[in-house]
């Protein structure tokens, strides 16, 4: 059971948590890796695609980073950017990590911290999430497996149809009022030429 306190989160890092840092891209990722003082234990990002092949390519890095450093827990923090981070925290919680995510605003307002710049950078991205992971400004989203995975990509791609017609019937809706406006003023041509007959402008004026 995961206590949504402050605290709770603080104590949740300890000497021998290992914190990531992500900064998620639609294809492309960047991670750094902290102690919880905020050590830094490389030198530049570990740059990983986002399909199969990075996600083990990040893996096998985190091991090595763990056994380097006799760490014995793992917390990746990220943004909830989209639903690029998806197929990444799906990973990481079937290999018995669990991922945490980070308010975007408050990585826009402590990104100012280090370099007086809110400007964004992959390098600065993901020490900035990994310090907020540090300070307990995370939260723990739900990441459904199985048949309930399943069913929240349906209900996604259910929504995102709904939204589509609706986009379409509005787009519909506009251009027949368009027309009869045209068929109003008497352009009879163009009104034949898309099927809108007399009636239908009759009809429109009263």
């Amino acid at each position: 059971m995961y206590s949504n306190t402050q605290n709770a989160k603080i104590a949740a890092i300890t000497e021998k948590t290992l914190v990531i840092g992500i900064d998620i891209g639609s294809e492309t990722h960047y991670a750094r890796a902290f102690d919880w003082r905020g050590y830094e234990f490389t030198k530049k990002p570990f740059i990983f695609n986002n399909d199969e092949d990075g996600f083990e390519a990040f893996l096998t890095w985190i091991v090595e980073l763990k056994n380097e450093h006799g760490m014995d827990k793992v917390v990746p923090g990220m943004e909830p950017t989209g639903h690029y981070w998806f197929n990444l925290g799906a990973f990481l919680q079937d290999n018995g990590m669990r991922p945490v995510h980070v308010n975007p605003h408050h990585v826009r307002k402590a990104k100012e911290l280090d370099d007086n710049n809110p400007s964004k950078n992959d390098r600065k991205d993901p020490k900035v999430i990994a310090g907020l992971v540090n300070e307990g400004r995370y939260n723990y989203p739900y990441i459904p497996a199985g048949v309930y995975a399943d069913i929240r990509n349906l209900s996604n791609l259910r929504l995102q149809a709904q939204g589509e017609l609706t986009r379409i019937k509005n787009r519909i809706a506009r251009w027949f009022v368009t027309l009869i406006r045209m068929c109003t003023n008497q352009k009879v041509s163009v009104c034949n030429g898309f099927g809108i007959s007399f009636s239908a402008k009759i009809a429109f004026r009263r």
